[in-house]
């Protein structure tokens, strides 16, 4: 048996979407897995033997509808009999079409359930703590009516090497080994899903108030003022608990630093899906924009928590579309105030750190 998955999109995405493919291979053990992805999402596929071939979409299929057509061409000939199309936009459409599979199974949408052989309903509520992100990923293998028991939890593998290179990297910057350790994500992918930087260096002073805890900071080198911004902004007794500087190179290499860690609190996005992964407890703080019900996955008040200016302030987002708090975006962020929820952080400081003072 030959399968396909499709996940176009961000890591977060690939991520989460990996769980069609880990629960496929238990599924069918001798089947073959492809998984077509986004060549700068791959580091968080590495290690996975539920996968067999990864398929790059690269920028060139993007650009060129020679090159998305030869792509289409390219599965064609791999015959797959099962196609699961989790991105479902013009650029899969495009290749399932051509794709010629047995079974094609995506999520009901007007218009283009003529593509697809089993249409999935795309709900729009959690029915459980899961999250919607994870719960519309697993009801793509509904129409298969697998007998196995269902793992709904996304994997990230970590070698010996990478673990090793990362405790060195721990040692050769003197971090200290009586204490927890904490990653922020400090900022988001973008300005819109990023807490204000003011704010932030709050959040950070709260952690290092509240824990006996080192503190290290997620983020790229282009994003070094940034960062700057909010270690400058914080407690001189805050900053000789973080340790700057520590940092990976690549991808890979923050997944092992972040198996490295005891928890992460901070912006949504890649960095807290990768923590999840490793099985680390989350506090997200959300962008006003984007839908809390989707990405607060495996919520349960004590090692994942999430806020939300909704939470709070509910009664600015009366009769408001998601264009429209988009592009209130920045100034709804200057609502969110920290302390609405210090009290939550301290909860959660306690009941996942066993050194919180």
């Amino acid at each position: 048996m030959k399968i396909l998955v499709i996940q176009q999109k961000m890591i977060g995405d690939v991520l989460i979407s990996s769980i069609i493919c880990n629960n496929l291979r238990a599924a069918y053990p001798n089947a073959q897995i492809d998984y077509l992805v986004y060549t700068s999402t791959t580091p968080v596929l590495e290690g996975n033997s539920n996968i067999d071939n990864i398929i790059l979409f690269e920028e060139k299929h993007r650009k060129s509808k020679k090159e998305l057509l030869n792509l289409g061409i390219r599965i064609r000939k791999e015959k797959y009999d099962l196609l699961i199309d989790a991105y479902s936009k013009l650029e899969s459409w495009i290749l399932v079409l051509l794709s010629n599979a047995k079974q094609k199974i995506s999520y009901k949408k007007p218009g283009r359930n003529f593509l697809y052989t089993d249409n999935v309903p795309f709900e729009a509520l959690p029915k459980t703590n899961l999250g919607l992100a994870i719960e519309r990923r697993l009801s793509l293998l509904e129409p298969l009516d697998l007998t196995i028991q269902i793992d709904p939890i996304p994997k990230l593998f970590v070698s010996e090497k990478e673990n090793q290179e990362a405790i060195a990297l721990f040692e050769k910057h003197n971090v200290q080994k009586d204490r927890k350790i904490v990653m922020i994500s400090l900022l988001g992918s973008e300005k819109l899903k990023t807490y204000p930087l003011e704010f932030m260096s709050k959040v950070v002073d709260y952690v290092a108030d509240n824990a006996n805890v080192n503190i290290l900071f997620n983020y790229f080198p282009k994003q070094l003022e940034d960062a700057k911004t909010v270690f400058n902004a914080c407690k001189p007794s805050t900053q000789e608990k973080i340790y700057f500087d520590l940092l990976g190179d690549d991808l890979r290499s923050f997944i092992a630093i972040m198996n490295q860690c005891d928890l992460i609190i901070g912006n949504d996005g890649g960095a807290i899906n990768m923590a999840k992964a490793l099985n680390k407890p989350s506090f997200i703080i959300f962008s006003p924009w984007i839908e809390k019900r989707i990405w607060a996955t495996f919520e349960d008040g004590i090692h994942h928590l999430s806020v939300h200016l909704k939470d709070y302030r509910a009664d600015l987002f009366d009769q408001k579309t998601e264009k429209m708090l988009k592009k209130e975006s920045l100034s709804l962020y200057k609502e969110f105030k920290p302390e609405y929820f210090t009290t939550q952080i301290e909860s959660f400081l306690n009941q996942n750190l066993s050194n919180s003072i």
